[in-house]
């Protein structure tokens, strides 16, 4: 997905599917990340995934902010 360009290096995208989406594999995290279904064709997140993967990074960002905010200077 072109939009996680700026981020995907810095951001472990086995532990966001392990948190976020619990009941799937990373493997499935990372083809669907690729436009792809598992399986060699194509398939992207569902609308639903979509939604669920949006708030994942809203709460992942909010928890990084958390702890920026937490640094005593």
């Amino acid at each position: 997905m072109m939009q996680f360009r700026d981020i995907a290096l810095d951001v472990t995208w086995s532990k966001i599917a392990a948190r976020y989406f619990p009941e799937k594999s990373a493997s499935w995290f990372y083809n669907k990340l690729n436009g792809r279904d598992g399986n060699g064709g194509e398939g992207d997140f569902t609308y639903a995934e979509k939604l669920q993967l949006r708030n994942s990074l809203y709460d992942f960002a909010e928890r990084i902010r958390h702890a920026a905010d937490n640094i005593d200077v």
